[in-house]
């Protein structure tokens, strides 16, 4: 009897460290799992928008599948590392975000721009916003005007930002939206959007986007700031551009609203109209320096720009107030000879007939604005110059800004510059020492953070809209001809390139042990890792 009571007591006490231990490594299981997955609710990411993710296991490569066209899926059996993939639209320039098991995305069908809201596990669409793009009249004052069809070809570009149970993004016909993320509740108008409220730029402060309103937007408390998009569409002919008016003089570039109510609260100071090359299309960025948090904006003149962020939700509108500024132009993209910089501007069109870009081979040298975002890490800004791809290739510029400066810093905040690249589109990734950057030819550079100094560049003769993506050891490298992936590092390993069948024009993002692809036809994969 003792025996078995001791017996039995032992066996209790068996069972118990078994259960003890199986809690235990289910708690880490859990543990581990809240580490590496983890939601990526705004453009880049997080707020300083270094586009770099520390999710773990992801594939370096993927067989995207055959396409079944009328049911908008691929074939089953077809895939691989592919948890799903869905033809959503017409075309997506957006690039997702991901928050609370739904993703969020921008697009077009048809000349209605929209915004999606898909199901994270399965890809399924839950609900979605569409609306027509504003008319924009193709002349002003006389004077031709290029943007008249761009909105409704493009759909709405800008990734959107999610916050607890709301959705915002800028459409297509200039207007801040704010939408619950749940989308309407079941009933007549299940599967529609809950807009919450609007804010129309155009409307209210004369705002005139060139080409596309594309800026996506940064939430810092009870503070929405918005990129305007406010432009002057320079096109090819330099009378006609020194001579016509500016269609939005006055009208701001950056504006700050009442995320909760959409009520205006700040605008920026800067007089970037004088000086405006094209159009304004990067977004904006956040990071404290030495305890002063700051905003920052890579204008349409070429210039990166710091302003103080707002400490709280002011009664009525202020003026944000610039901190510094740092010209991205090298003087030397500033001799023209006898020209003057409008001219030569417009000359370096490739589309210009007897210009001075005719070969577009890369070795045009004049002015460029900022389209990246600008990327905040250690103190420091790094951001790169460039044009619309439609203008051709030319010379580009890399910076490294010191962001705790004051004033006009071209000389002052300049750390290092890097001048081996084209003009870019893309924001910058950086980590453990080493940044990554396409450029608008299609290579892929990799400097040192520190110094500025290039370790390698790889070739893929293919046209780059989108931004690098680091993340598990890799680089992830979006292209017309589809995705490169590289191993992360100081020497050149290319990995694989896999060919989605369109052009990439947004950007991979990872959430959740999950890369999301979306490209220029409509499609998105979700790749996985299968589990062998």
């Amino acid at each position: 009897m003792k025996f078995s009571y001791n017996h039995g007591i032992a066996r209790s006490l068996e069972r118990r460290r078994r259960w003890a231990a199986a809690v235990g490594c289910l708690g880490a299981l859990l543990v581990s799992s809240k580490v590496l997955g983890a939601d990526w609710p705004q453009w880049c990411g997080s707020d300083g928008k270094n586009l770099v993710s520390a999710e773990k296991g992801l594939p370096a490569s993927f067989v995207p599948g055959v396409k079944d066209t009328p049911s908008g899926a691929v074939k089953p059996g077809t895939t691989k590392n592919v948890k799903w993939a869905r033809k959503l639209c017409q075309a997506i320039y957006s690039t997702p975000v991901v928050a609370g098991g739904r993703i969020f995305v921008g697009g077009k069908r048809g000349d209605q721009g929209l915004l999606m809201c898909l199901d994270e596990r399965t890809g399924k669409l839950a609900w979605q916003w569409q609306g027509p793009a504003k008319y924009v009249p193709d002349m002003i004052d006389g004077w031709s005007i290029g943007i008249s069809c761009n909105p409704r070809e493009l759909g709405v570009c800008s990734s959107p930002i999610v916050d607890g149970d709301r959705v915002y993004f800028v459409t297509h016909c200039f207007k801040v939206m704010c939408m619950d993320v749940k989308g309407q509740p079941a009933g007549p108008e299940a599967g529609k959007a809950r807009i919450l409220w609007t804010y129309d730029m155009w409307d209210r402060l004369g705002v005139f986007p060139c080409d596309a309103a594309n800026g996506s937007p940064l939430i810092d408390g009870d503070l929405l700031y918005v990129i305007t998009s406010n432009g002057i569409d320079h096109n090819m002919d330099p009378y006609k551009e020194k001579n016509r008016k500016l269609p939005a003089p006055g009208a701001p570039n950056l504006i700050v609203l009442d995320k909760r109510t959409g009520r205006l609260v700040a605008t920026d100071d800067t007089k970037i109209a004088a000086h405006m090359l094209h159009g304004q299309w990067s977004s904006p960025s956040l990071g404290t320096v030495h305890g002063r948090k700051l905003i920052f904006f890579g204008g349409g003149d070429g210039l990166c720009y710091a302003f103080e962020a707002l400490s709280s939700v002011p009664d009525q509108p202020v003026k944000l107030k610039t901190v510094w500024s740092y010209d991205c132009n090298p003087p030397q993209y500033k001799c023209f000879g006898k020209l003057d910089w409008v001219t030569n501007y417009c000359l370096g069109d490739k589309r210009r007939p007897n210009g001075r870009n005719t070969k577009n081979d890369g070795t045009f040298v004049g002015m460029s604005t900022i389209i990246a975002t600008p990327v905040f890490y250690h103190s420091r800004i790094y951001v790169a110059i460039g044009r619309d791809p439609e203008h051709g290739r030319g010379h580009g510029a890399l910076h490294c800004i010191d962001a705790a400066k004051t004033g006009d810093v071209t000389r002052t905040g300049k750390i290092w510059d890097y001048l081996g690249l084209d003009r870019t589109l893309s924001t910058v990734s950086i980590a453990d020492g080493l940044l990554y950057v396409s450029d608008v030819a299609g290579r892929l550079h990799c400097v040192d953070a520190e110094t500025g100094r290039c370790y390698w560049v790889h070739e893929t003769r293919s046209e780059v809209w989108g931004s690098t993506l680091v993340a598990d050891g890799k680089v992830f490298m979006p292209t017309h001809k589809g995705l490169f992936v590289l191993a992360a590092g100081k020497k050149k390993k290319v990995l694989n390139h896999v060919n989605l069948g369109a052009p990439l024009c947004s950007s991979p993002v990872v959430a959740n042990r999950t890369m999301y692809l979306a490209t220029k036809g409509g499609w998105m994969w979700a790749v996985q890792r299968e589990l062998p």
